[in-house]
């Protein structure tokens, strides 16, 4: 194997070679530099990453979370799906809100649809006097379940309550599509429309 020989000749390391010159003299950055504790009142350091890093969460954003309907709670960030259902359990009328949001901000729109003198039935988190007597006066009836926590209970009727039931088994077969169980859609208005696509299929199918 062979192996590579020693140069012909070997040069000084100072030979002909000129020393480095600093460019400022020493020191001279020092009072460019901010002083230890600078623009803190309690005198820590301060770094330029670290002073209002996080862009602004202001709902007026056009790529914002909660305009896209997308919210954390316990489970994350997730999307509530508001739908009201029919005598057989066809969806009808649905809304979007992000995850966190209570299920009572969205009954007010959400209700707005149902025809006059008919019957809604809910669950616990549609309970709201507002939304009773905003009801009543168009002569709809309710039967909500009264939170625990109330003072005053409504009366109502457990047998039609039972009937609750079709609107669990409505989304029951809305989660069956895949693409609604787990939201890919980014934007709201996508996931709504593959809501909308779902809920034909299945009133056809029904």
């Amino acid at each position: 194997m062979p192996v590579a020989g020693l140069p012909c000749g070997l040069r000084s390391a100072d030979d002909g070679l000129q020393s480095l010159q600093p460019v400022e003299p020493p020191w001279s950055l020092d009072g460019d530099l901010p002083e230890s504790g600078a623009g803190d009142p309690e005198g820590r350091p301060v770094d330029r990453q670290h002073i209002d890093p996080d862009p602004a969460c202001g709902g007026w954003r056009k790529r914002g979370a909660t305009a896209q309907a997308i919210g954390r709670s316990r489970g994350g960030r997730t999307t509530k799906i508001h739908a009201i259902g029919d005598s057989k359990g066809r969806l009808f009328h649905f809304l979007l809100t992000p995850g966190h949001w209570a299920d009572v901000t969205a009954a007010y729109d959400l209700t707005a649809q149902l025809p006059a003198r008919g019957c809604l039935i809910g669950d616990t988190g549609y309970d709201a006097r507002k939304l009773r007597q905003d009801l009543a006066f168009r002569g709809i009836a309710t039967v909500i379940p009264t939170h625990p926590t109330r003072k005053h209970q409504w009366p109502i009727d457990l047998d039609l309550y039972k009937q609750r039931n079709l609107v669990e088994r409505m989304f029951n077969r809305l989660k069956d599509f895949r693409r609604i169980a787990t939201r890919y859609d980014k934007l709201a208005r996508n996931f709504a429309s593959a809501i909308a696509c779902a809920a034909i299929v299945l009133w056809w199918a029904h």
